[in-house]
């Protein structure tokens, strides 16, 4: 028989120690740490032109208030209401018989002074031969004189008369001082009118070219103003959209007057007026639309979406990931927000990895498992060069 083997403690530690490391060596990869994943997006320059949308009314190229300059009653509507009229298109017809009397009166007023006139310019003639020989005092010539004077006078006021007296009898027929479209009659068949009347016969409007007046910052107004003194907008001008109620871009394109010569002391914007086409006289004076003005043109801008950006007190971050998959935080400064997407005026080299999601995961140096982002930060507002 074998006689029973003793082992000290110190061996039988020793033992345990080696079977748990073998044991811990064969472990499974999946009790490791992943690496967290991230999506990334490479961030590229691109072509940028920033419009600021601001609030714009549309004005009328012409208006003009329709007014009687004679009294009288209104006889007839010449006038289909909302339709478009030419420039001299009679309009209303106000009763014309006591203008047509008046004319006739002052033709014969007129005729008396001619008669008057000629016999004092004969008489003042006679005289004149025999002032020589004595036969006639110097005052009968002289009152000759003065009296064929007064009478070509006579015809000259009597001409004035005839002439005023037409004017009237043409005002009966109240004409369209512009082309245009005409609102509805405010006044009716049978109506007293007067020049000093408050409310007027009707409004014309001029609305093809259209006026839409917007208020911009003295400093952007400037920057305007270099815009489109540059050789690229020289000849066609700033691009400048309109956007109706409705959202729908409207088909016309603007062109910026810079009508605006002052400041408005309250606010420190300045009125910028824009021309556009209306032909289809789709926009009405009155109208708010929205304008899409152009701001700042960037040649290399970069874009990143919102998500992207964080903030550690009061500093803008955004997380990049380096050749070695390591995550760091770079603060970065921020500029327009156009779309959802920020551009980064400064802090971030062009062609990095920025992290669109995940970020919560980071800390500096956390090497990552990155993919793609599906979604790239997207511009909808770039530029195409001519």
């Amino acid at each position: 028989m074998f006689a029973p083997q003793r082992f000290s403690l110190p061996l039988i530690l020793l033992a345990l120690c080696a079977m748990l490391t073998g044991c811990d060596d064969n472990a499974s990869p999946e009790t490791k740490t992943a690496e967290p994943q991230v999506a990334v997006t490479v961030i590229q320059p691109q072509d940028l032109s920033v419009y600021d949308t601001l609030p714009g009314r549309v004005n009328a190229l012409r208006t003009a208030e329709i007014r009687a300059q004679v009294n009288g009653v209104i006889e007839r509507r010449l006038f289909e209401q909302g339709a478009e009229v030419k420039k001299g298109e009679p309009l209303f017809q106000i009763n014309a018989a006591p203008f047509t009397a008046e004319v006739e009166n002052a033709q014969a007023g007129l005729l008396r002074a001619q008669a008057a006139n000629d016999r004092a310019q004969q008489q003042a003639a006679r005289l004149r031969k025999l002032i020589g020989t004595g036969a006639v005092s110097r005052q009968s010539y002289d009152d000759a004189v003065a009296a064929a004077r007064q009478a070509a006078a006579d015809v000259a006021q009597a001409s004035a008369t005839l002439k005023r007296k037409a004017l009237d009898l043409r005002f009966a027929t109240v004409e369209a001082p512009i082309s245009g479209r005409i609102d509805q009659a405010l006044v009716s068949e049978g109506a007293y009118v007067t020049p000093g009347d408050s409310s007027p016969l009707a409004r014309l409007y001029q609305t093809d070219p259209i006026y839409v007046d917007v208020y911009q910052p003295a400093g952007i107004y400037q920057q305007l103003r270099k815009q489109a003194a540059s050789p690229q907008h020289a000849t066609t001008g700033l691009p400048v959209k309109l956007l109706l109620p409705d959202g729908t871009v409207y088909n016309q394109p603007g062109r910026i007057l810079f009508s605006g010569m002052s400041v408005d002391t309250s606010t420190g914007q300045v009125l910028v007026r824009i021309e556009v086409r209306n032909p289809d006289r789709e926009l009405l004076p009155g109208l708010f639309v929205r304008v899409q003005v152009p701001g700042q043109h960037y040649d290399a801008a970069l874009m990143v979406p919102e998500e992207a950006v964080s903030r550690q007190d009061d500093t803008a971050v955004v997380w990049v990931i380096d050749d070695k998959q390591q995550a760091h935080p770079l603060s970065v400064r921020l500029g327009e927000q156009v779309n959802g997407d920020y551009r980064i005026a400064a802090g971030l080299p062009p062609g990095s990895r920025v992290v669109v999601k995940g970020m919560d995961k980071l800390s500096d140096g956390t090497r990552v498992a990155a993919v793609m982002s599906a979604a790239s930060p997207v511009n909808l507002i770039l530029q195409e060069k001519e």
